[in-house]
């Protein structure tokens, strides 16, 4: 079978951009040829940070005929009608179709339409031009003469050519030399930009990607990266260091090389007086190098690793030098960002009506952060205020939820008004993904408690299914604090997420809410709190799917989740408990009878049947509906006072006590009997079941 073998080189591709774009591009073609007719045993696509290359084997050398038999009006329909049919099915006059007789529709006409299958190559030299110009690009660009015209084509960056090869896997391959805007495709390629400039032919596949490692270029990403992160670990450790390794850091260096050089550089020790997580974000963001430390510390090291695309002659020493003295002067600017921050204001005088409003200590740095927030009336949302006025509200919410916490008020306060103080920091402003911890660490500083200092880091966490949720319950407060704060507010103003859309992270909000919660086992009644059922609603959706990526049955939660339930913690216990009932065989027997009663009673109920408001104990002849009724009278009074106790498992035994009563029942009892009087009172004492059973859960909803 063929293999195709695509490449379109260019300029330098964002690293952020490749593995997004190799994936589109290989999902583009192979939808486009299996469209065409055409079908294939498996495709790959590679990325470097100047081409995008496909590898398609297993192709089929053609797509196959096609016949089709279109059906048309009747013979003696209207001439317009006939007229749209021959259009349709390509046909000149009527005398091309085939008149087919129906017994009982009469004679129509049926066009039979063949389509000779077409070869691969000239499938490809279709489908590829209008691939490359829609191409789904983020953002990109037009270039040199040919970017005046209308419908001149844009691409990420300027793309100087395409290799489009095809053919068996052990014969000579041919060009499809279909062109773009000037660009026509051959089987030329070119390799690392420095090392190895010079055009080199390629056949296929395997050749391809050989040469091009000849040619100082590693196609594999993967590859890349593997290299990066082996050699870094290698050269720090035989500096007797460790690599702080960065998965994201990894991902775009090796978006940003061809032919990876790992190197060591270092900076001076005094810069380590500055936060680690300062000097790995400076380090990081300006200059893509990682950071080391000591094996076995948390404290880093002054030694860093770069990646070179160039293998230089010098052993890399003036691009260490180069990398060397760009970080110093990163460092230098964020070591004057961290001692600022610990200075005071020079415009103190203005800030003392902020100060006051929230009771801020004007000597102390961070007081005069939140100070300053305040009284620059900085936005936080057009509709919801300033932060300030969030801060006050936060302030507000916290002191009502320090009651159910069980946090120290005095401390709850002193943490949320500084929650938000390290966002006129100059460290977060050069560094947003540091606020919180910037403010843990300038709280400490300053004196302040270790619950405020905590909180002040922890109030933003959880921020994803996989981060830690906060333990202080200072922290634990003011988290949920700014959470319900943020879905309140947005609700307020009717700014919910729709569909994908959520580019406030109110789900992300939801399930932090949710996850605090249950890990800390925190009784909140959210109806009370938030004042609306419609959120409420969306705290569900938010329980639901973290019950189940816990591993809980879908039809579990919805038996125990109500529209009003609003204390989520009682719902996961609820869910917990029946789901160690309904595996056991006491459980599996009675949710079949629990069901069959259920069945039958809304059968009867939809029917309108009489049923008895009570059951009365005169009309029960049958020792199994008498043993049936005193069983559910002592189990539903078990599972009642279990329930108020908030002991769902006993709750659950209590109910298990009605399996054989209810078995019995169903085989002894005949439920519609002659007598109306009884069939009535038999029909409650069904509905008696349905209420025992409903204490804990909808029996209905669950499956099996």
């Amino acid at each position: 079978m063929p293999n195709l073998l695509l490449e379109l080189r260019s300029e330098e591709i964002p690293a952020r951009m490749q593995r997004k774009a190799a994936g589109d591009l290989k999902k583009l073609v192979t939808d486009a040829l299996v469209e065409a007719g055409l079908s294939y045993e498996g495709a790959r696509e590679y990325w470097t940070p100047r081409r995008l290359a496909l590898d398609i084997h297993g192709l089929t050398a053609r797509s196959a005929d096609v016949r089709e038999e279109r059906k048309g009006p009747r013979t003696d329909a209207n001439e317009k009608a006939i007229e749209g049919f021959l259009r349709g099915a390509g046909l000149s006059s009527v005398s091309e179709a085939q008149v087919v007789s129906d017994p009982k529709k009469g004679d129509f006409y049926v066009a039979v339409i063949s389509k000779p299958g077409r070869a691969t190559e000239e499938i490809v030299s279709d489908i590829m031009p209008g691939i490359i110009r829609d191409f789904p690009w983020p953002k990109s660009m037009r270039w040199g003469k040919a970017s005046s015209k209308p419908g001149a084509l844009r691409w990420v960056r300027p793309l100087q050519s395409i290799v489009c090869t095809f053919g068996p896997e052990h014969e000579e391959t041919t060009v499809i030399p279909f062109e773009i805007d000037g660009i026509t495709a051959s089987n030329i390629t070119y390799g690392h930009r420095f090392h190895a400039p010079e055009a080199i032919t390629v056949r296929r596949f395997d050749d391809y990607a050989a040469n091009l490692e000849k040619a100082k270029v590693i196609l594999d990403a993967e590859r890349r990266k593997d290299i990066i992160l082996h050699d870094a670990r290698d050269i720090a450790f035989a500096n007797g260091l460790e690599l702080v390794e960065d998965e994201g850091l990894l991902e775009e260096v090796s978006g940003l090389v061809e032919w990876p050089q790992v190197l060591m550089g270092s900076f001076e020790e005094d810069y380590l007086s500055i936060p680690s997580e300062i000097i790995r974000l400076t380090i990081k963001t300006n200059q893509k190098c990682f950071v080391t430390r000591a094996s076995g510390s948390e404290t880093l090291s002054n030694k860093f690793i770069l990646v070179s695309n160039i293998q230089a002659s010098d052993g890399g020493k003036e691009i260490v030098h180069g990398n060397g003295k760009v970080v110093r002067a990163r460092l230098s600017d964020a070591l004057h960002f961290w001692k600022r921050d610990q200075g005071n204001l020079p415009d103190l005088d203005t800030l003392t009506a902020s100060a006051a409003k929230f009771g801020l200590d004007i000597n102390k740095p961070l007081d005069q952060r939140m100070a300053k927030l305040d009284a620059l009336n900085v936005t936080f949302h057009a509709k919801l205020g300033t932060q300030g006025a969030r801060v006050a509200r936060i302030r507000t919410l916290a002191k009502e939820l320090a009651d159910i916490t069980g946090a120290d008020a005095a401390l709850t306060d002193r943490a949320a008004v500084l929650a938000k103080a390290d966002l006129r920091t100059e460290a977060v402003g050069e560094f947003p993904e540091l606020q919180g911890l910037m403010g843990r660490k300038y709280a400490v500083l300053q004196g302040e408690n270790a619950s405020v200092a905590a909180a002040i880091e922890d109030h933003y966490k959880p921020q994803g299914p996989s981060d830690r949720v906060p333990e202080d319950r200072v922290a634990i407060t003011i988290a949920l604090a700014d959470k319900l704060d943020t879905l309140i507010g947005f609700w307020g103003i009717d700014e919910k997420p729709t569909g994908s859309k959520d580019p406030f992270a109110l789900r992300r909000a939801a399930l932090g809410v949710v996850r605090i919660l249950l890990e800390r086992r925190i009784r909140l009644p959210l109806l009370e709190t938030t004042r609306d059922g419609d959120l409420l609603s969306f705290f569900h959706d938010r329980l639901k799917v973290y019950l189940r990526d816990q591993g809980a049955r879908h039809d579990l939660i919805d038996a125990v989740l109500t529209p009003d339930a609003d204390d989520l913690l009682m719902v996961a216990r609820r869910v917990e408990a029946l789901t160690a009932f309904i595996t056991s065989e006491d459980g599996k027997n009675l949710l079949a009878g629990t069901k069959r009663a259920t069945q039958l009673l809304a059968a009867e109920e939809k029917k309108g049947t009489v049923i008895a408001d009570g059951v009365s104990q005169a009309l029960l002849k049958l020792d199994a509906e008498k043993e049936l009724f005193t069983a559910i009278s002592s189990a539903s009074k078990d599972a009642s006072d279990a329930v108020a106790g908030e002991d769902f498992r006993s709750a659950m035994e209590a109910l298990s006590k009605l399996r054989g009563p209810v078995d019995r029942f169903f085989e002894e009892v005949l439920v519609n009997d002659e007598d109306a009087a009884i069939r009535a009172n038999r029909l409650a004492l069904l509905r008696l079941i349905r209420e025992a059973t409903g204490t804990v859960a909808d029996f209905s909803k669950i499956s099996g």
